[in-house]
């Protein structure tokens, strides 16, 4: 973190991220920064951008159903620096596939929801038509 970096508390990384403070306590404890937290005078955890921008990353990749511990190895092989990058390229190509077949799954979701929907506007749709014709004929 540079010096111009400015301090963010937990409560203003939570805000910002939409994690909570306890999360936030548990990420670190589970090593998914990238360096330690700094502390305060006071012992209170502070925050950087670029741990902020680290937490979207993170935040992203679990959103898109990698496990924590898939998370914990990118992180330290990240932190490991040179050398370790075709290790990462295979750890996020294989997400990749697990992502895209999540997507493939949820499409043909879409498409049983989207037929479903179809079904009832068309129910409903004679429904109202027939109900239209009685009142007429009334």
């Amino acid at each position: 973190m540079s010096a111009a970096s400015p301090s963010l508390s937990i409560g203003q990384v939570a805000r910002r991220t939409g994690l909570s403070e306890h999360t936030l306590r548990f990420y670190e404890r589970e090593g998914l920064f990238l360096s330690p937290i700094r502390r305060s005078s006071l012992g209170r955890r502070v925050y950087g951008e670029d741990d902020v921008e680290w937490l979207t990353v993170c935040t992203i990749l679990r959103a898109s159903g990698m496990p924590l511990p898939v998370i914990r190895r990118y992180t330290d092989l990240v932190r490991q620096g040179t050398g370790t990058e075709g290790e990462r390229l295979e750890l996020l190509r294989d997400h990749q596939e697990r992502v895209r077949a999540q997507v493939s799954q949820l499409d043909r979701c879409l498409d049983l929801i989207r037929f479903k929907i179809g079904v009832y506007e068309d129910h409903l749709g004679r429904q109202v038509a027939t109900t239209a014709d009685e009142r007429e004929a009334g």
